[in-house]
């Protein structure tokens, strides 16, 4: 009887879907005079609600010519608009501004396609040491985040200092590829103040704020420690981990974000137009300043309980991603263009 039941609630899904839907749609558009895409783009505020129900409804669509019109090249968008104006029989010098919102929905969806394929690209691409242009990579992040201790040599025990887990730091990249070198240089390069804190406290998250948790009783009673003991007391609840190996480990989590979709929500709210890798990079620099804040509060008992944390930051990441309005880290928009489409 279950088994009939839910076969039943299937073939009425499908039917709704594919017969009633359809007819529901015909009749709304022969009463407000508007085709779908028309009354999303008039009805609906820019960015990610707005693109995610303009890309339902072309994949969505009965028409072959809108359904693959999500997986056209960035420089065959404007002749996409074109026909599909055309295919919906509106009239673009009567609609003009309906052109620019599907070009700009179009941008951000075939951008985030591309933006895959190319984040892929970097993950599969292994760290070979012959390659100059990784050797400047290896030796940027160590001048971004050690400036005042110069790196000895390429292959070093130094490497153990930002997190690595042995001498030659191309062999914790396994799994991440380029990808991963890329991320943690541009955290490095371009958001250095908190890479460098991040690197620090890391070591000792705790003691970094130590005084603002002391009360007086308790000050008085660390003054009459003896040097010896103040020197194991204060570091006795310093829970770290390894920043390069953690950064490794936030770059596959955001890439499992990328490609699960969920970053979508992200994208089409910050990136006015294609999202780029230079987005993707950004918001790995949101997630690890993030994480590092996540698992202080978290207060794990030791670095065993590092997948437990970071699982449930990835949990919590995706129920912020499921608010169409959400923006990780809404200041890195490239442009304030958003707004006019």
């Amino acid at each position: 009887a279950s088994s009939f039941a839910r076969m039943f609630v299937q073939v009425c899904l499908y039917f709704y879907c594919k017969c009633l839907w359809r007819c529901l749609k015909f009749v709304v558009r022969k009463l407000t005079g508007q085709c779908e895409l028309q009354r999303i783009c008039y009805n609906t505020k820019p960015g990610a609600a707005r693109t995610m129900k303009i890309e339902a409804s072309l994949k969505g669509s009965k028409s072959k010519r809108l359904q693959t019109s999500v997986n056209v090249h960035l420089d065959a968008i404007e002749k996409t608009i074109d026909d599909i104006m055309e295919l919906k029989r509106i009239n673009p010098d009567i609609n003009p501004q309906l052109g620019v919102s599907l070009q700009a929905c179009l941008l951000q969806i075939v951008g985030y396609r591309n933006l895959i394929a190319e984040v892929e690209k970097l993950r599969r691409e292994p760290m070979e040491t012959e390659h100059l242009s990784e050797e400047r990579l290896n030796s940027a992040l160590w001048k971004c985040l050690k400036p005042n201790s110069p790196l000895k040599a390429r292959i070093s025990k130094q490497w153990c200092e930002i997190g690595f887990q042995g001498d030659d730091p191309k062999t914790d990249f396994r799994g991440m590829g380029l990808l991963g070198l890329y991320n943690l240089v541009y955290f490095a390069e371009w958001d250095t103040e908190i890479a460098q804190q991040v690197l620090t406290d890391s070591l000792h998250p705790k003691y970094s704020n130590i005084w603002q948790y002391l009360d007086f009783n308790y000050f008085f009673f660390l003054s009459q420690l003896s040097k010896a003991e103040w020197e194991k007391k204060k570091f006795d609840k310093a829970i770290g981990y390894s920043f390069a190996i953690v950064g490794i480990n936030i770059t596959d989590l955001a890439y499992n974000l990328l490609v699960s979709g969920a970053l979508k929500t992200h994208f089409y709210n910050v990136a006015p137009e294609a999202p780029t890798l230079t987005h993707f990079q950004q918001t790995f620099c949101y997630l690890m300043h993030e994480f590092h804040k996540f698992w202080i509060d978290e207060d794990p008992l030791d670095i065993m309980e590092f997948n437990r944390v970071r699982e449930k930051f990835y949990k919590r990441i995706l129920r912020q991603l499921q608010n169409p309005e959400m923006a990780l880290c809404p200041h890195f928009a490239a442009s304030e263009s958003l707004i006019n489409m």
